[in-house]
């Protein structure tokens, strides 16, 4: 089989229609059904089930998508290695948001001033979307706060984060300096949104110990979350990086909860069968240097 049959194989399984991967590859739909015939005559396995004119990817074909994708990934990861040589390379980065609030950018400007040519694209989102980038080959190296779960991805520890509760200086919490963690039960959550890694370390803590709560607010950002606690619309668990200006000047509270602390480290990740350039394991180095804890 060809690097052809399997992108014409990717286009249909990301576009779940023949028609439209056609459009996608400017080529006709008798010449996209033909390549799709001929993968599963020669792999003797159906790649998809016909139902109802829609399209449904069987478990060889999920298997076959796999292999496909870092088959397309790796030449085209050749290509990049064989252009860049004797060039100054770039980056694709990808960072979960607080990171690229707090750390990413001291980095990159460190990073900089010995590779002033490396071009650097950067992408921030949240730790699942970010995942999802690394495996369809969107991102090649990525700073991430939470937990990947697909087992195609490499996850190196490079920095310590805690997480803190926050609250407005007119907050009922605002004047204790330790707060019962069965009081956090009473109270409305601003948080961020399902795949963020700030999240999940705090529902994860919360669980261990017993501990329900309400989301009254669920926005994907850090600064919508500071401001809507700063006006008492509730509190939220938060990086202690994203809130050391606000606490100073007092516009938020940082507390203490009893017998809860929220520690998690931020890692390091980018799929297993990444070519990694010459400027890729340097700007990883860099990161796991640990001057930036």
């Amino acid at each position: 089989m060809t690097l052809r049959h399997f992108k014409i194989f990717v286009s249909v399984c990301d576009n779940m229609n023949m028609t439209a991967a056609a459009e996608a590859l400017f080529m006709s739909q008798s010449a996209i059904s033909q390549a799709i015939a001929e993968l599963e005559k020669h792999y003797d396995n159906r790649l998809f089930e016909r139902l109802s004119r829609k399209l449904y990817l069987t478990h060889a074909g999920e298997r076959l998508l796999s292999y496909a994708r870092h088959m397309i990934g790796m030449n085209e990861d050749i290509e990049k290695a064989m252009k860049t040589l004797q060039e100054s390379g770039s980056i694709r980065l990808g960072a979960s948001v607080t990171i690229g609030a707090n750390v990413l950018p001291k980095l990159v400007s460190d990073y900089k001033k010995s590779n002033p040519k490396t071009k650097i694209e950067v992408f921030e989102s949240n730790t699942e979307q970010i995942e999802s980038r690394i495996l369809h080959d969107q991102t090649d190296v990525a700073l991430v706060e939470g937990e990947t779960v697909s087992p195609d991805i490499i996850s190196v520890p490079f920095m310590e984060d805690e997480l803190i509760l926050i609250c407005s200086s007119k907050h009922r919490f605002a004047d204790l300096a330790v707060i019962e963690a069965h009081e956090l039960e009473k109270e409305d959550f601003i948080i961020r949104e399902k795949g963020s890694g700030t999240r999940k370390t705090a529902e994860d803590v919360l669980a261990v110990h017993n501990l329900s709560w309400r989301a009254s607010w669920t926005c994907n950002n850090a600064d919508t979350i500071k401001m809507a606690v700063a006006e008492g619309l509730g509190i939220s668990i938060i990086s202690k990086r994203a809130v050391t200006n606000e606490v100073r000047s007092g516009m938020l509270c940082m507390k203490e909860i009893k017998g809860i602390r929220f520690e998690r480290k931020f890692k390091i990740v980018f799929h297993k069968n990444k070519y990694l350039t010459e400027q890729m394991k340097d700007f990883i180095k860099l990161c796991s240097e640990g001057q930036y804890c």
